[in-house]
């Protein structure tokens, strides 16, 4: 299980996000996709991430008298273990999610850079939403995302397919408000798929 030292790491966080989605990708293809990492530093945290078991070597070939390895994500160590972050201390926690927050905030300035973007069309989205939930209902929530969620994660790529990237955040809201809500009073639209909101970064292309 690789450590939150190693992973978020804003260059191979970036790397490790690059293969979601059950890529295999050659050091070179790696190299086009962050290519304002520049070559040696890109490769030293290759090395590193598969050191740790993160990224595994699954093809070699030569190419002009240097050999070209294909790697694969090694999805079960690429997370932090439930150990760890029980030890993590809140200033650990808060460097933790900066790093994930700074990644997604990347990911949306490469994806703006592209020009010609239309977050209508390409189906960006980001908002917030509260609810009310006992322990017993979060739970099922989770569950249900689960089972919507993994046909889909184990999609191969595809003809037609493109990649996204689908960044979730769920945090406890503080407890203020009514200790018996009355009936739901009107509240703003849910814009929808179709006319993005703010916050929650709800998509899939970086990213985690």
């Amino acid at each position: 299980m690789a450590t939150a030292d190693l992973l978020l790491h804003p260059v191979r966080l970036r790397i490790v996000q690059a293969f979601l989605g059950d890529r295999a990708l050659t050091t070179s293809e790696l190299s086009a996709a962050l290519a304002d990492v520049p070559a040696g530093s890109l490769y030293r945290h290759v090395a590193r991430l598969v050191e740790a078991g993160v990224l595994a070597v699954v093809a070699e070939r030569r190419v002009r008298g240097a050999v070209e390895r294909t790697y694969v994500l090694r999805l079960s160590a690429a997370s932090i273990g439930p150990d760890e972050l029980a030890s993590m201390s809140a200033d650990d926690h808060r460097q933790a999610f900066m790093a994930f927050v700074a990644g997604l905030l990347g990911d949306f300035d490469r994806y703006l850079a592209r020009g010609d973007t239309d977050v209508l069309r390409d189906g960006v989205t980001y908002r917030l939403a509260g609810m009310w939930l006992d322990d017993s209902e979060y739970l099922e929530l989770a569950r249900e995302l689960t089972r919507l969620l993994q046909p889909r994660l184990a999609n191969l790529p595809a003809p037609g397919r493109k990649r996204w990237i689908l960044g979730t955040v769920v945090i406890p809201a503080d407890e203020t408000g009514p200790a018996n809500p009355g009936p739901e009073r009107p509240g703003p639209v849910d814009p929808g798929p179709e006319n993005p909101g703010p916050a929650d970064p709800d998509r899939n292309g970086r990213n985690s």
